[in-house]
């Protein structure tokens, strides 16, 4: 038994085009182009020179067809910024994702999946709703991380090779999956986390195809900023016309970036132009424009910590490669600063 739409994934994922793939194995472009088109299967020889190449077992071509995740069902940000192939192998990396998720479902019970549907109102009014809905008040959020998987999210790492793409999500079974850049700092990691809950919370799938991605962004942006840092709980913080020294101990309150409280601000009218201005320039001399010094630290996964390190049940990184045929280092890819690295 050979599965083609396997070659294909295994392939993309680590960013090979067939004549990449075609040099690296010593297997021609044409007989690669009729194993993925189904017209031919391999030979002993051949499948096991795949294996070799695309870093995975045997045995994982002979596993059922595979769904690949479509480009349409996916948040991504800044997607023009990024090739077709590099989109398309951390789309590849997302399906394998996806069933190392399935298999934790079959051994453990998972949060069922909470996450509202506010597709007719706008960013701010839906980010208070879900605040409301979920009791957050207007207190800051401990634990978007915590928060997103209390709420049925699964929360996977992005390769960081990738580090063009902050984060993207979408759903799959009714399951929501957020797909996370842990290199960057945890503040950005936060509001990354919120963005993409205003994608779940906003945009269906057939609004992921039709809305423009600029549009989406901007309504993302928007729910992640008033979720984070609701309007009422910031004016009451009397921070109009505020010092850099105070913006930066109300960020380290709310556990945003300076660069985003500052942003804040500005929507809020609570700082001028000039002020904002000013206010951006002093904060990127001082480093806060790529880092975020004296910031909070990474968030880090409740639910993997569980199932990979649980005192009753566990599941380790190379028991889930062997279910899976796969290698350990892939499966811990997907856990990449989200957990410790000892299972």
């Amino acid at each position: 038994m050979f599965t083609p739409s396997r070659l294909r994934l295994a392939r993309a994922r680590l960013g090979l085009t067939r004549t990449k793939l075609a040099d690296l194995s010593g297997i021609s472009l044409r007989t690669l182009t009729e194993y993925e088109n189904e017209e031919r299967t391999p030979s002993d020889d051949n499948l096991a020179r795949l294996s070799e190449t695309l870093l995975v077992r045997r045995s994982f071509f002979e596993r059922d067809a595979i769904e690949a995740v479509p480009l349409e069902a996916a948040s991504f940000r800044k997607l023009s910024k990024t090739s077709a192939t590099r989109r398309d192998a951390v789309l590849a990396n997302a399906a394998l994702a996806l069933e190392f998720f399935e298999m934790l479902e079959q051994h453990f019970k998972l949060p069922t999946p909470a996450i509202p549907t506010l597709d007719k109102l706008g960013p701010a009014r839906a980010a208070d709703l879900v605040r409301n809905q979920w009791a957050l008040g207007d207190r800051p959020i401990s634990n978007m991380l915590h928060l997103l998987e209390s709420k049925g999210a699964r929360v996977a790492s992005l390769n960081h090779e990738y580090g063009d793409i902050d984060a993207f999500c979408f759903y799959r079974d009714a399951a929501p999956y957020v797909f996370l850049n842990t290199s960057k700092s945890a503040e950005r990691q936060r509001f990354d986390l919120a963005h993409e809950l205003g994608h779940l919370v906003l945009h269906s799938d057939t609004e992921m195809e039709t809305a423009s991605s600029k549009e989406r962004e901007a309504q993302a942006n928007e729910f992640a900023a008033n979720f984070l840092m609701p309007t009422s709980a910031v004016r009451q913080q009397l921070l109009s016309g505020a010092s850099v020294e105070r913006i930066l101990t109300a960020r380290s309150y709310w556990k945003v970036s300076a660069m985003a409280m500052t942003h804040r601000l500005k929507e809020l009218h609570l700082l001028s132009d000039w002020q904002y201005r000013s206010t951006c320039i002093t904060l990127s001399e001082r480093g806060f424009r790529r880092e975020e010094p004296g910031g909070v630290a990474p968030e880090t996964s409740q639910l993997l910590r569980k199932v990979l390190y649980g005192s009753t049940a566990r599941i380790s990184f190379k028991a889930a490669a062997m279910d899976l045929d796969l290698s350990p280092n892939e499966i811990r890819s997907y856990a990449r600063d989200l957990v410790p690295m000892g299972a």
